[in-house]
């Protein structure tokens, strides 16, 4: 028996030799992966459903022959090489999904599942973060727990690959249970302060993290800490009955923090060593992308866009040492603060864009967004009451009628023919679309 990959803490840094027919397998991911890339970069099309299926199959195929060759299945720990680059792949292929409209499959939640988990680490290294931030978190998390159970039902993936995406899973759960049970040490009596200081260093940091700011602007902040201090007894929170509330030393732990970053910001005005001015370029270059995307990703988002920005992300994430930037020499510069702020909002954005990904096929997303714009100008013209006019209301039926004459026996048709995921989004927005077209047709009518 040859030697496996060994998923222990000391091997993670001394990676193992592959076997021969690891190797094999190896090579056909590589080329996988390059024929996902040239898809990804392929613009003079939308992505083809069954294009993405055969790479699937494809892909499901290595699986299968690594658990067959491997005495323990492959399982989340692994670190040698062809581990890695089956992660690649399935996130690159996991993204492809997204695009393609599969967002209810195990396939679809394995980037999310990845992406959620580098999240969840860092709000815990950095431990600042409120209800309000586990929150959606959570419910995302129950949702890819129904989705991988509903995918093992149907029994239509390989267990090992189930595992392997439920292992991610379980390990994110359980670092939001930590999270959780964190914030239940805190008294209620002591959580709307501790919302107000992860507020402001949240603050602190974004304008810390701008290309040039002034201490003037960091001021209005500084004075709300001090107003926050001023209203502690004896260097304690009290209860408006006066009792002494438990989570004292998470509070004041904060708030401390917070007075530190604020005279660090005002000396050294966010400067960031010269060493890590490169780290601090690519991440304000990332940020700023990510940002516009938030704005513009219902036109302009290919799903698999996304790879470029985890790849970069997980390199930079990568260089820390001991949860920090170091210099060649070993030495931690300043500005740690303003480039793990950074980092941490970059991982925040391309978890909200994917979130955001809606179940529609690349080919019906210019149909979902002409229906989404008008649905809300309809919203807009409802709210903004009577009386109105048949003439008000002409152009949206003509848009209505000319998208649904779009369909074919009821669906809507990609270019080659084929029919699309997503239809019953489609589908569903346009009849809310002629449903509030017939409740104002209603009110002119009644007038």
């Amino acid at each position: 028996m040859y030697r496996k990959a060994c998923s222990c803490y000391v091997c993670m840094f001394n990676v193992p030799d592959l076997h021969q027919a690891e190797l094999a397998i190896l090579e056909r991911l590589i080329n996988l992966r390059q024929r996902l890339m040239a898809l990804k970069m392929d613009r003079s099309s939308y992505i083809k459903a069954q294009d993405v299926q055969k790479i699937y199959e494809t892909i499901i195929k290595q699986v299968d022959k690594i658990n067959e060759i491997r005495e323990h299945p492959v399982h989340f720990g692994e670190q040698n090489r062809l581990d890695t680059v089956l992660d690649d792949v399935l996130q690159l292929l996991s993204l492809f999904f997204l695009a393609i409209g599969r967002n209810n499959s195990t396939m679809a939640t394995y980037i999310q599942v990845s992406t959620v988990k580098r999240l969840l680490d860092h709000l815990y290294e950095a431990g600042v973060y409120t209800e309000s931030d586990l929150k959606p978190i959570r419910k995302r998390l129950e949702e890819m727990r129904t989705i991988i159970h509903t995918d093992k039902v149907k029994q239509e993936l390989p267990l090992a690959f189930l595992k392997l995406v439920g292992a991610k899973l379980k390990y994110c759960e359980s670092r939001l249970v930590e999270l959780e049970d964190n914030l239940s040490k805190l008294s209620p009596e002591l959580a709307p302060i501790q919302q107000k200081l992860v507020s402001i260093r949240r603050q602190m940091a974004g304008i810390a993290s701008k290309p040039n700011f002034s201490a003037q602007e960091l001021h209005p902040l500084y004075e709300e800490l001090r107003k926050i201090e001023a209203s502690r007894v004896d260097g304690r929170f009290l209860a408006p009955n006066g009792d002494l509330p438990y989570g004292q030393s998470i509070v004041n732990g904060l708030l401390e923090e917070c007075h530190t970053l604020s005279q660090d910001l005002i000396t050294c005005k966010g400067d960031v060593a010269g060493v890590l001015k490169p780290i601090y370029d690519r991440l304000a270059e990332l940020k700023s992308s990510l940002e516009t995307l938030m704005l513009t990703h219902r036109w302009t988002l290919r799903e698999t866009d996304l790879y470029n920005f985890k790849t970069q992300l997980k390199d930079l994430d990568q260089m820390r040492v001991n949860g920090k930037f170091a210099s060649p020499n070993g030495d931690v510069p300043e500005g740690q603060t303003v480039l793990l702020y950074m980092l941490r909002r970059c991982y925040a954005l391309l978890y909200q864009l994917l979130a955001a990904s809606e179940p529609v096929s690349e080919a019906l997303m210019p149909v979902h967004n002409q229906l989404s714009t008008v649905r809300k100008c309809l919203i807009e013209v409802k709210k903004g009451g009577g009386p109105f006019s048949p003439r008000e209301l002409w152009p949206y039926q003509m848009k209505l009628a000319s998208i649904d004459n779009m369909r074919l026996d009821g669906k809507f048709l990609a270019d080659d023919g084929t029919v699309p995921e997503g239809q019953a989004t489609v589908t569903t927005l346009l009849a809310e679309c002629y449903d509030i077209i017939y409740e104002l047709r209603s009110e002119i009518e009644e007038e």
